[in-house]
């Protein structure tokens, strides 16, 4: 029988359909001696964490106040937690005459068992004591009563009433007297029994000193450490040389109580990789149809790459009439980007807003929002929020994260290289990045899973039934001196529901805090792209992602860099029409329109002219018609291009050559009937030359390509992003055809002089 969560509870009297403790002990007659009792009003992330535990482990669960108002105040923060008492006091008065039935009470929101309930009957048996405390090594929330604590050679010292055990009639004898308030803490209460010498001593009270059972991670972090094992992972506290059940991450360690949650009890080990991962995954093809879902993108400061960004979210594998997209410019450098962008996709998404840099917003306002135009929308499933920083290789990604179906969650992308991430594993004293044990492990994807985290930020998926309920308020993203995903978080991680009530005292309100944090999840199942760095995006220049060649090495290659140029190593995919003369392909002709574009927008063009400044001596015997790579502020760019792209094809048609990638004349050449139409024959001052076309021949000029004398051999149909390369000296004597029409640009280095 299935509770409302989904999760065994009690199976029902199936004559008179109602809850019945002797009908539960007639048809579970397997539960054995261990009955499990936890308080939950709401079913929080935590809560259904706990469940997925118990479940694990076939624990026998009995939900307490489910659907309840929770009067117990603040349990996280001050005192509280009276409504536990009282709603235990009530369930143990149906139990008091089960002598043999053994009564664990824990809580819920944020705990999970590490192991079953054998385990726990045996180390309650061994014991020897007819009730059970958790200790702590932390008095709460009396320090003043710490004097009256029996003193102990070994072990925990304080009580915990996180976690109790014991025979139903003695913890029934203690709840009963229970007659205090909602908000009253139950700590406290507790603690006075277990303080009283004749009631401990009568009712055979004892603490879990060495955390046989119970393991408050609260002032014991540094104690416990992950044990892996064949099937589940276990806690082992280092200190006392134990393995606790119940894993009990009070006061301000559920983040790291959320850390364990990753592996314990059965969610991930060596062996068998992820073992929740799979778990209440949503078909996409099982549905009539795909999720409507509203993409906030941000560009915040200026980032290269941005029109490779906007493609990527084009081709993304998703109906684009399930997509409404919102962006934000808050930079007026990219405002003829987003105009390009507008008018190649504002009829292929179902919606297109964009809002720039004249609204004036803080990243705040701006991502609040976006996030608000799909909480209104009650037709909105999902928010994804994107930075244009996120480079998305896998066109599946939004798929795939909705299939994960999880509240909040985001794909893995990190910097070429290096360990930034997108995630922060753990969380410094003052909520800043902490670096967690398992970091590096996730980003280089040596763990692979879904993983329980504290931040994340660039991107990442919200439910839109998320929005309207547990996020509903409008301001998430502002907080303090906090940033905006760092607010966000913060908001997610602590949220609660506020309730204003009337208190006894007609003049005054009080206001009822109710804990719900949320989880959010970082997923490293497959491959989804990286973060590109913006840090020293030199916007200046007409075209600046030319100069992001040491920055952003993958994408400048990527938008530069021919997509056959590899196949020059793989396949011999070059060619040779003359001797010695190699023609192979480099550039993109966005690169090429690119580079042109630069040096036009500059705009100094030498003129042809013999006498030149720009070179040692002033005198230039064979002048072009050109620009200095070193004028436009490209001279180390360009060197860097020669190592990396043109070095390698050296060695492999110069065998046994190995060059310095050194060049002192880099420059673009500009060829026009009217201006300069050809190049008279010479020899360059060069071991040898590289000659890039960087426009078409018959589209954008006629004529031209080159001509070498001593083979009587000429290259006369140029190929836009394809390259000669000959050797400069002795031998290979050449001249520039005439251009008769149009203009044509080529990219010239005189390499190792």
């Amino acid at each position: 029988m299935l509770g409302g969560t989904g999760y065994p509870l009690l199976y029902r009297d199936k004559t008179t359909c109602i809850f019945s403790w002797s009908c539960f002990f007639k048809w579970r007659p397997e539960v054995g001696k261990l009955l499990v009792l936890t308080v939950a009003t709401e079913e929080t992330d935590g809560y259904l964490r706990f469940m997925q535990s118990a479940n694990y482990f076939n624990y026998t669960i009995k939900v307490l106040g489910m659907g309840e108002e929770w009067r117990g105040g603040d349990v996280g923060r001050s005192i509280g937690g009276g409504q536990k008492v009282r709603l235990l006091k009530e369930a143990m008065e149906a139990l008091t005459d089960q002598e043999d039935l053994v009564v664990l009470s824990v809580d819920s929101y944020d705990l999970i068992f590490a192991g079953g309930p054998e385990e726990i009957l045996r180390k309650f048996q061994e014991a020897n004591h007819k009730v059970l405390f958790a200790a702590d090594g932390l008095i709460w929330p009396d320090k003043r009563l710490q004097e009256k604590y029996p003193s102990v050679r070994s072990g925990k010292r304080f009580l915990n009433s996180g976690g109790i055990i014991g025979y139903a009639p003695y913890v029934n004898k203690i709840v009963a007297q229970w007659n205090l308030h909602e908000n009253d803490d139950d700590q406290l209460f507790y603690t006075k029994i277990y303080l009283d010498s004749f009631q401990r001593e009568n009712l055979n009270i004892g603490l879990d000193h060495k955390s046989q059972i119970f393991q408050n991670l609260n002032g014991a972090i540094d104690e416990v450490l992950l044990k892996f094992g064949t099937k589940s992972a276990r806690v082992r506290n280092t200190v006392y040389d134990t393995l606790p059940v119940v894993i009990h991450g009070n006061a301000n360690t559920k983040m790291y109580l959320n850390y364990l949650g990753n592996y314990i009890p059965n969610a991930w080990n060596y062996e068998r990789g992820c073992g929740v991962c799979d778990h209440n995954m949503v078909d996409l093809s099982q549905l009539k149809e795909y999720p409507t879902v509203m993409v906030g993108v941000f560009i915040e400061q200026p980032t290269p790459f941005l029109s490779q960004f906007f493609q990527r979210l084009v081709t993304l594998d998703y109906p684009k009439d399930k997509l409404n997209v919102f962006v934000h410019n808050n930079e007026v450098y990219h405002e003829r980007h987003i105009q390009r962008f507008w008018e190649e996709s504002k009829d292929v998404f179902n919606s297109f807003k964009v809002v720039g840099p004249e609204e004036n917003l803080s990243q705040g306002q701006a991502r609040n929002m976006g996030m608000g135009l799909c909480r209104k929308d009650p037709g909105c499933d999902f928010y994804l929020s994107m930075d244009t920083d996120v480079m998305l290789t896998n066109r599946q990604t939004l798929k795939l994260l909705i299939e994960q179906n999880r509240k909040i969650i985001g794909p893995l992308v990190t910097r070429h290289g290096k360990l930034w991430s997108n995630f922060w594993g753990a969380l410094s004293l003052d909520g800043y990045y902490a670096r967690s044990e398992d970091y590096i492990d996730i980003v280089q994807s040596k763990r692979v899973g879904v993983w329980n985290i504290p931040y994340m930020a660039h991107i990442y998926l919200i439910k839109g039934e998320v929005l309207r309920n547990q996020l509903k308020e409008r301001n998430h993203f502002v907080l303090e001196k906090l940033d905006p995903d760092m607010a966000l978080c913060r908001h997610a991680r602590e949220l609660t529901n506020h309730r204003e009530k009337d208190s006894p005292n007609p003049e005054t309100f009080h206001m009822l805090r109710v804990p719900k944090g949320m989880f959010m999840y970082i997923t490293n199942r497959h491959e989804f792209g990286r973060l590109i760095s913006t840090a020293n995006f030199n916007t200046s220049h007409y075209n600046s992602d030319l100069w992001q060649i040491f920055e952003n090495p993958v994408d400048w290659k990527e938008k530069y860099i021919h997509p056959n140029y590899t196949r020059i190593f793989t396949e011999n995919y070059l060619e040779e029409p003359c001797p010695d003369v190699f023609w192979f392909p480099v550039f993109t002709e966005r690169a090429c329109d690119e580079l042109v574009e630069e040096m036009e927008h500059y705009g100094s063009w030498s003129g042809g002219n013999h006498e030149d400044k720009r070179i040692t001596g002033g005198y230039e015997t064979v002048p072009t018609d050109d620009i200095h790579m070193k004028q436009i502020g490209y001279d180390k760019e360009w060197l860097h291009f020669i190592r990396e792209f043109i070095s390698p094809v050296t060695l492999k048609v110069f065998s046994g050559y190995y060059t310095k990638g050194y060049a002192v004349m880099n420059f673009v050449v500009k060829y026009t009937p009217g201006r300069q139409a050809y190049l008279r024959p010479h020899h360059d001052s060069s071991t040898f030359t590289i000659n890039v076309a960087l426009n078409s021949k018959g589209t954008d000029f006629q004529g031209g390509g080159c001509r070498f004398h001593r083979y009587n051999c000429s290259v006369d149909s140029p190929r836009k992003g394809w390259s000669f390369m000959h050797p400069g000296r002795l031998t290979h004597l050449h001249e520039g055809l005439p251009t008769t029409n149009g203009t044509r640009y080529i990219a010239v280095s005189f390499i190792d002089p």
